[in-house]
């Protein structure tokens, strides 16, 4: 195959695969060299390939790091012939320590151990900083001596060999970190994906590229999964398993209810609707609150859509999950008010601890407090505040109570205060 060959089939494979064409030249360079060191070099070496983007030939480099003694140690062999003595680090008088190393010892391996994050110094791969300013070659600690390696006639059969290999592994691995770095930045946002199969209580979804699976705690209780099933799942997190990357789903997060009203409420996106607050019992029932950002716009009707079409919408992906879209208000006596639809509210009392006291019809009290107390229990969630319900009948014999009470301790003061005057 001459090198123009080799560029097509090249771009082939970065089709197929969706990678950069780069990505896979450079497996190629690393399947060379490491071809090379395996047949031609000696353990510890770095070697590197670069191939020419004109004319297809390939040069090999031995690659050697320049130390100093901050960062390598020297280590100084334990003597056979004494068994008490120990392994430590000697430091030559031409190379002092620039900083202090504490040791331990340990009995039981017969060794000194470092305490300070330095490596073992490799003459193979590093390079002390007093050869390079012997041989001025003008190179500082943290920097690579590069040195050019001859060619070798029999390479190409061995490299043939060797690369094929080397190769499909950087391209299962350039693709592994294509797709971790593609879901890593859509974390919070929301993927359609199909069931594959079931196994246990894990679903797992086909989601475009990779797969996703929904765990049995990031799963609503009352629905009902099925492969083959199409569903729009909510994106937590992206896990890398020695199978490969897979990302964890979800379909009880409350942003997912949030994102679902984004790709159905244009407004959204376009800054004129915000959603403020959200409370949700997965599921069950969902209380969404939003405002209007621009004059003229009607929120919960942008939200709600012509004939409720847009929150049909959400509701329908939600597997029937009740939706409750309220306005936003920064008085919080209004907001508890909204809070609470579709019960009706007589008046909201504020309290100390943001506490409020909620006055309702006596009709409306079992639908301002809910099945289960679910209504004033997410409406305590969405605005933020202690929501203490009662009806009319309640509230107001509370009072009669409180004067009565208060009317007793004044009668009980007068009559003390007339028993002190008499004395």
């Amino acid at each position: 195959m001459n090198f123009q060959e080799f560029l097509s089939s090249v771009a082939q494979v970065a089709e197929e695969k969706g990678l950069a064409e780069e990505v896979i030249i450079e497996g190629v360079e690393h399947a060379l060299a490491s071809a090379y060191k395996k047949e031609y070099g000696k353990k510890g070496q770095v070697i590197r390939g670069k191939i020419n983007r004109k004319t297809g030939e390939t040069d090999f480099f031995r690659v050697r790091l320049v130390v100093d003694s901050t960062m390598v140690y020297i280590p100084f062999p334990k003597e056979e012939e004494d068994p008490e003595s120990f392994d430590f680090e000697i430091v030559p008088a031409y190379r002092p320590l620039e900083h202090e190393v504490n040791f331990t010892e340990d009995a039981n391996q017969n060794i000194v151990i470092r305490d300070d994050r330095r490596v073992r110094y490799n003459a193979e791969k590093h390079i002390l900083i007093e050869e390079v300013q012997k041989d001025n070659l003008g190179l500082v600690p943290r920097e690579e001596l590069i040195i050019p390696l001859e060619s070798k006639d029999d390479f190409g059969r061995i490299a043939a060999q060797t690369a094929k290999q080397v190769v499909l592994q950087k391209i299962r691995e350039a693709e592994k970190d294509a797709v971790i770095a593609e879901y890593k930045s859509r974390e919070g946002e929301i993927v359609s994906g199909i069931i594959q199969k079931i196994e246990g209580s894990n679903i797992y979804f086909d989601i475009e590229k990779a797969n996703g699976v929904l765990m049995k705690e990031e799963q609503i209780r009352s629905e009902f999964y099925k492969v083959g099933q199409r569903l729009k799942l909510y994106i937590v997190k992206v896990d890398t398993t020695p199978k490969g990357p897979i990302i964890i789903l979800s379909r009880v997060y409350p942003k997912l209810v949030s994102k679902l009203f984004e790709l159905e409420v244009p407004e959204i996106n376009a800054g004129q609707i915000e959603i403020k607050s959200l409370a949700r019992e997965p599921g069950s029932r969902t209380k969404i609150a939003v405002a209007s950002c621009v004059d003229g716009i009607d929120p919960i009707g942008s939200m709600v859509g012509q004939r409720g079409v847009r929150v049909a919408a959400v509701i329908n992906e939600l597997g029937g999950e009740k939706v409750d879209v309220v306005e936003y208000s920064d008085d919080p006596v209004y907001f508890i008010k909204n809070a609470l639809s579709p019960a009706k509210v007589i008046d909201v009392k504020v309290m100390p601890k943001n506490t409020a006291i909620v006055i309702v019809p006596n009709d409306q009290l079992s639908l301002a407090i809910g099945k289960d107390g679910q209504n004033v229990r997410l409406s305590a969630r969405l605005t933020g505040w202690k929501i203490e319900v009662k009806s009319q009948e309640e509230y107001n014999k509370e009072m009669d109570e409180e004067e009565l009470d208060i009317e007793e301790e004044l009668e009980e003061a007068e009559i003390q205060s007339k028993k002190e005057s008499d004395e």
